[in-house]
């Protein structure tokens, strides 16, 4: 969600700061912009098109420069609209983008205002340029320090002024930011994939930190109770995935995504010989013999992998596990257990409200903590004690696939893991899932080769405005995902439900108009199922049934099935998970929306 790309070079960086933008539209944006040091001036260049509208814009109005800072817009304060996008200038001497929200922004404005600021936006974001230059007097360090210690809320900014060239700060809280170490020049940006091919020396900035970059040099403050203090961060060598926006024979970034998942999965689990705590990370082992409980924080798709994993955590570690969607957790009232195993999953590992949880859930004594990432250098896996670092590489398309399905494989990792220190794996349960797991690529490559029967579906399925999924047990969060990935990106309303609820409501809605999506594995619930769809049968519902093959569902009037290949015991929602991808992918195809980049939504969400 929004992005920042900022320079400061003795060469025309506008080039950098807009691939930078492209590098980072996987995030989901309305607009976007960039702003230079030029001539003595301020210069800048804003759209509500895509970036390369942008990069056309700026090439026809000749936006140069050595210093200079760009940003993707995903609206929050004010609409979608050319004069709220960033960046935010302030008396044509200060230029500004910022990433986060500012809570008492109403408070600042009005203050301002007073000062004589005169506003052209309805943002957030413009308070923060006006407060920079009603301190600035002489030293843009220092003004953005000052400034920052005035602001509540989340905020990732990078600001530079007229009156200082080739000098760009950054600063940040609650929303990452990243500082790129080059030759004689020094970039910051929101994600460390925006400098891809520019530079691989990364630092990773905490918490408080205000960075000053110049021409060939560097410093980092941070926030302390006396002030701000210097201080020294790493400097990572980051590997950003420059091919990873190659969309190849796929259609759409989603597509190519699914059809990743055997490679994502495999490279997931690669390298495991046996199943051991240290997997997880170094004194996992202690960790796990001392947790009664496991407590999952996470949001959207990853909470379904947490509440898939539940089932498995319960039935095969025999360990009590909660789940909670990570934005309200932080707000209520709950009982704190300092045995349990807080457990945080997140695709980018910078998702602002699980991070939030987490800092929460250490603030009432439970400091054994894990996450199940996809990104080694996130947020997250700097603030847990333990990690699981998930292969499924650079996800662009905003509705999540492989990052899912690679969490589940990392969950149930985990799920053995505990088992095993708690006693309740035997050698040959151990072996035998191994094996399942190593068959996996394979397993998900034979479900892939479905795709033709599932595009006939969604024919079907583009002239519904509703749909309804069902699911039982292990299952049932899977429908929940199927549910999700249907309404992000072809705009149906779908609603999932476990199966045995129809008759306490659901059922009210089922008519002929109404696709009735089953999830059918043949588990210890398939009799169970096979009753609930007749009880959609007799309501004159129209079932679509992915069904296990030895389950003895068949196809008649009203009920169409497609056979999954081999029933997969426990793995099973990994399998049955991607025809309900497809679904939603070729029913999007066939409406005509913006897969890759669905209507008000962002890949990753760092703010709350």
């Amino acid at each position: 969600m929004c992005g920042i790309v900022g320079a400061v070079s003795q060469r025309n960086i506008v080039p950098i700061l807009v691939e930078g933008l492209k590098r980072l539209e996987y995030r989901g944006y309305d607009s976007c912009g960039v702003a230079v040091h030029q001539d003595g001036a301020l210069r800048r260049a804003r759209s509500t098109s895509r970036v390369a509208e942008l990069d056309a814009q700026v090439a026809a109005e000749k936006v140069e420069g050595f210093t200079g800072i760009a940003h993707t817009r995903w609206a929050t304060h004010g609409a979608p609209a050319v004069h709220n996008a960033h960046p935010h200038f302030s008396r044509d001497r200060i230029a500004l983008v910022h990433n986060g929200i500012i809570e008492n922004h109403d408070e600042l404005r009005a203050e301002l205002k007073a000062k004589g600021y005169v506003f052209d936006s309805q943002t957030d974001t413009e308070v923060i340029a006006h407060l920079v230059d009603s301190l600035y007097d002489g030293d843009l360090f220092d003004a953005v320090k000052r400034a920052t210690a005035r602001l509540k809320g989340a905020y990732g900014i990078a600001v530079f002024c007229r009156d200082e060239p080739h000098r760009v700060v950054g600063a940040r809280e609650g929303s990452p930011m990243v500082l790129g170490v080059g030759k004689g020049e020094n970039f910051v940006a929101s994600d460390a994939m925006a400098l891809a091919g520019v530079t691989d020396q990364i630092i990773y900035l905490e918490e408080g930190d205000v960075v000053d970059l110049q021409l060939g040099k560097y410093w980092i403050e941070a926030r302390a109770k006396e002030g701000f203090v210097r201080v020294e961060r790493p400097v990572r060598t980051v590997h950003a995935h420059t091919g990873a926006a190659e969309l190849g024979p796929y259609r759409h970034f989603m597509q190519k995504e699914i059809f990743e998942q055997p490679r994502a999965v495999g490279d997931t689990l690669q390298g495991i010989e046996a199943i051991t705590p240290d997997l997880f990370g170094e004194g996992a082992e202690a960790i796990f013999k001392g947790i009664d409980s496991v407590l999952i924080l996470a949001c959207g798709t990853s909470y379904y992998a947490g509440s898939t994993a539940k089932y498995w955590l319960e039935s095969i570690a025999q360990i009590p596990t909660n789940v909670e969607i990570a934005s309200e957790y932080r707000y209520r009232d709950s009982v704190p257990n300092p045995n349990s195993l807080v457990v945080t999953i997140s695709q980018s590992g910078e998702t602002a409200d699980t991070i939030a949880a987490l800092k929460h859930a250490r603030g009432l004594g439970m400091a054994n903590t894990l996450t199940i990432c996809n990104v080694s250098t996130s947020a997250m896996v700097r603030e847990c004690k333990l990690a699981y670092i998930t292969r499924a590489g650079v996800e662009i398309g905003v509705a999540s696939t492989k990052a899912f399905t690679t969490q589940l494989a990392g969950l149930f990792l985990l799920t053995l893991a505990l088992a095993k220190v708690r006693g309740k794996l035997s050698a040959e349960a151990e072996a035998t899932h191994l094996k399942a797991m190593r068959h996996l690529p394979v397993a998900l490559q034979a479900v892939l080769a479905l795709e033709p029967q599932i595009m006939a579906w969604s024919e079907e399925f583009a002239k519904k405005q509703n749909a309804l999924f069902l699911g039982r047990g292990l299952h049932y969060p899977i429908a929940l995902e199927g549910a999700l990935k249907l309404k992000e990106i072809s705009y149906i309303h779908a609603e999932a439900y476990p199966a045995g609820e129809l008759k306490h409501g659901p059922l009210a809605l089922v008519d002929a108009s109404m696709p009735v999506v089953t999830v059918a594995p043949n588990d210890a619930l398939v009799d169970k199922l096979k009753s609930n769809m007749q009880e959609v049968r007799a309501r004159g519902g129209e079932l679509y049934v992915f069904a296990d093959a030895d389950t003895h569902i068949e196809s008649e009037s009203g009920i169409h099935v497609i056979r999954m290949p081999e029933h997969y015991g426990p793995l099973s929602p990994i399998l049955h998970v991607v025809p309900l991808q497809l679904l939603a992918y070729h029913t999007a195809c066939a409406r005509g929306t913006d897969v890759d980049k669905p209507r008000n939504l962002a890949k990753s969400v760092t703010v709350e």
